[in-house]
């Protein structure tokens, strides 16, 4: 596993055994056009400037910046953000990723969930964000956001942010500007009800008293870039392990239902397509 050290920004490479991998903090986000990716994070520090001005440049860069600086806070040393922890060039190396990402959010200490198009003071007509007071801070901290605007986030209509909201036992929303929203805990019943996961499944992780039915339905309405990504993004969800075949289009899907009725005899699970 490669993680980023929150005071350097620099890429480390541990071990996967229990002992091997530190204490870390994870960043739960959805993709834009201008991410910073493996390469640009672990040569910034030998960038000639233009090049590192660019890297900098970019809102990936700022949500990895924005994330380390909270795992200091919170006194965390080491962060993971997929965007640049995985050396996409390996297949091997993805596809060890993908099918280790529900563990990894699961052994996090604290996921960070990064809404970006959620700005809950907005701009003022000069572009500058208006002045927020203590008061206001108070109350983002403590979670008071509608649920009609919290729902409008792209973040809660995509496949792989899915199982980042089930996995960690404790996810921190922040929007735009980095302004804490609330928690997975102090919002549970939000949540419940914009994604359909139920309030225990929200509080514990656990999944083995849902139906894969149900499971699925979590799944119904989201959206991946890639049509096999709908298969892979849903492992974890279902705790199975297959091989990653990019080209291989809805036949992903088909795997993984295979996978599946391996350890179960629900055939409700071939309703879905």
């Amino acid at each position: 596993m490669r993680l980023i050290d929150a005071a350097t920004l620099k890429l480390h490479n541990f071990t996967s055994s229990p002992t091997g991998t530190p204490a870390y903090a994870i960043l739960s986000h959805t993709w834009g056009p201008s991410e910073v990716g493996f390469r640009e994070l672990r040569d910034l520090g030998v960038s000639v400037r233009a090049a590192r001005e660019r890297t900098m440049s970019k809102a990936g860069y700022y949500k990895i910046k924005k994330c380390c600086s909270q795992a200091l806070e919170d006194g965390l040393k080491w962060v993971w953000v997929d965007t640049c922890c995985i050396d996409k060039r390996s297949s091997a190396e993805l596809s060890e990723a993908i099918n280790s990402m529900f563990q990894w959010y699961r052994n996090a200490v604290k996921c960070y969930a990064y809404l970006d198009d959620i700005d809950i003071y907005g701009p003022t007509r000069s572009g500058r964000r208006e002045s927020i007071s203590s008061d206001a801070r108070l109350g983002a901290q403590i979670g008071i956001i509608s649920e009609q605007e919290l729902s409008k986030a792209r973040w809660f209509t995509r496949g792989w942010t899915l199982q980042e909201l089930i996995a960690p036992k404790r996810v921190i929303f922040y929007d735009r500007a980095w302004i804490r929203l609330g928690d997975k805990f102090t919002m549970k019943k939000k949540l419940s009800r914009i994604t359909g996961i139920g309030e225990s499944v929200l509080e514990t992780g656990n999944l083995d008293t849902e139906t894969i039915c149900q499971r699925m339905t979590w799944a119904s309405c989201r959206r991946t870039t890639r049509v096999e990504d709908i298969a892979y993004c849903l492992m974890g969800i279902f705790d199975v392990n297959m091989p990653l075949l990019y080209g291989e289009g809805e036949k992903a899907f088909v795997r993984l239902q295979e996978e599946i009725m391996k350890d179960s005899d629900d055939e409700t699970l071939f309703a879905w397509n």
